[in-house]
């Protein structure tokens, strides 16, 4: 048994029913809800900044060791001794576990990573590398001279500062763990020698320290507004995701619903207009007698009210099936040259009988300058008796409807069709050009209608690349202007010159 679809609003954007359909949607909504849900300043940034310190120590590994052999060949050069290899080597294993650390980090997926655990592991790490520096510092040569030593210590200090900075950014604290210890040995024992020089460097190295813990600082800020910035456009990438998902779900929805409906309406028009035709005729037969008189004349009012009925209903199954196949674009334009006035004069002959039924006067104005436009006959005709049609319903009695065609400014041509009826409401002209929708005056006053013959005007003048527009105003009458494109006017071709004919005719 076929579970009942949800009943709930979403409903109407995802099928239930249809989970296999649904797959994709649900995935990225779900992906989207866990990336919305992580938020600046919480866990997840520590991660990330863990994650950033350990890519960035794996990718400079390979300068310590380079770093380390050129400084054990220059104390080779300078006259260090034996201590420099040994030095080389204690530095390089003290090295190891902040390697460790950081390759298991970056092994580790973000969710994985306890955050404060991981901090405190890479403080030690750093704290550990720092005694190799502390060894270095504290290192003495007796054949290298008084100041020689102390210049070069401190000057590969300061190097080795400024990379540590540019390497341990990501996380605050690693430059103070790692070189306090080696800065405070060479400051005390450089100032511990009481030369000038020696103490100028214990300075220079003493303050080397803050101030590159604090560019550290700084670029570990920058690092966190990245970060920041990248989850914000992670979000917005993920909320575009979910709404192109839902949109392209709620389409095909609708191209189905779309669908649904034209086989609904083309079976609706074979089965009620077999049934209908029966009752046209049928009716119109018992109120004209063809086949004898009625007894009762009331049955004769009532076979026309059954014809005029039954009429009626022909015509809204008619309108709303050209309307749904405006809708679907299935309205095929049998397109041909025609002439515009004599078209709208005949759809005039056509709505003779209803305005003189009501005693209304029509004035038709025609410009005797115009061309022949490229169109479909049928359709331009639909729409001058739709526009009539609701002129002569809202024009009072003894009043007048004028028509004119002519040419617009940028060289099309146009029908306008004005009455002087009550006039609509500003605020209800969307509505009474939407399908089935009716003014409120249409709606207390007006002969019946269905609401559909100004959404089938406006679909016919799109097919024909047009535009409709509807002026109206309260109790000042109102007036639907047709215009057609200049693409659709017909050149006239130049005449053929007399020496041209004459020739024709010889050689034939």
């Amino acid at each position: 048994m076929t579970p009942e679809p949800s009943r709930t609003a979403d409903k109407f954007i995802v099928d239930r029913t249809r989970p296999h359909r649904n797959s994709n949607v649900d995935r990225t909504v779900r992906l989207t809800r866990d990336r919305l849900s992580e938020k600046a300043g919480t866990p997840d940034f520590n991660r990330d900044m863990l994650q950033l310190h350990a890519r960035s120590v794996l990718k400079n590994a390979v300068a310590l060791p380079l770093l380390v052999i050129v400084l054990c060949l220059a104390g080779f050069a300078i006259g260090a001794g034996a201590e420099a290899p040994g030095w080389a080597l204690a530095t390089t294993l003290l090295y190891a576990p902040l390697y460790l650390m950081a390759r298991r980090t970056d092994r580790l997926s973000r969710n994985e990573i306890e955050a404060e655990r991981t901090r405190r592991g890479f403080f030690l790490a750093h704290f550990v590398s720092g005694l190799g520096w502390a060894y270095f510092a504290f290192l003495g040569c007796t054949e290298c001279g008084a100041t020689q030593l102390p210049v070069f210590q401190a000057v590969v200090l300061l190097a080795v500062l400024a990379g540590t900075a540019m390497i341990s950014a990501s996380l605050g604290g690693a430059l103070v763990a790692a070189f306090a210890l080696p800065v405070c040995i060479f400051a005390f024992r450089a100032a511990s020698q009481h030369d000038p020089a020696q103490i100028a460097m214990a300075i220079l190295v003493s303050i080397s320290l803050p101030f590159f813990a604090y560019v550290a600082q700084q670029r570990a800020r920058s690092a966190l507004t990245l970060l920041a910035f990248e989850r914000e456009k992670d979000g917005l990438i993920g909320e575009l995701e979910t709404a192109k998902a839902l949109s392209d779900e709620a389409r095909r929805r609708a191209e189905e619903a779309n669908l649904a409906k034209s086989r609904f309406l083309a079976s609706m028009s074979h089965e009620l207009r077999t049934p209908l035709n029966a009752i046209l005729g049928f009716s119109e037969v018992m109120a004209g007698e063809v086949l004898g008189p009625l007894a009762n004349p009331t049955y004769r009012d009532y076979a026309k009210d059954i014809h005029a009925s039954g009429k009626h209903l022909l015509e809204l199954i008619n309108e709303i099936l050209d309307l749904s196949r405006i809708e679907a674009g299935r309205y095929q334009l049998n397109e041909e040259p025609l002439m515009l006035g004599d078209v709208i004069e005949e759809s005039c002959r056509l709505i003779e009988l209803k305005t003189q039924a009501k005693n209304i006067r029509l004035s038709l104005q025609v410009e005797p300058t115009l061309l022949r436009l490229f169109a479909d006959e049928r359709a331009i005709r639909q729409i001058a008796l739709n526009l009539l049609s609701n002129a002569v319903k809202f024009t009072p009695s003894g009043g007048e409807i004028s028509i004119r065609v002519g040419w617009t400014a940028g060289g099309g041509q146009y029908v306008a069709i004005k009455d002087n009826g009550p006039g609509i409401a500003e605020d209800e002209l969307p509505v009474v050009l939407a399908a089935f929708g009716q003014g409120a005056i249409a709606i207390k006053s007006a002969e019946q209608g269905t609401g559909l013959g100004l959404p089938i005007v406006q679909g016919l003048t799109d097919l024909h690349g047009g535009v409709f527009e509807l002026k109206s105003k309260l109790r000042a009458g109102t007036e639907a202007i047709v215009a057609f494109p200049r693409s659709r006017v017909m050149e006239e071709l130049p005449a053929i010159p007399q020496e041209r004919k004459s020739a024709a005719a010889g050689r034939i």
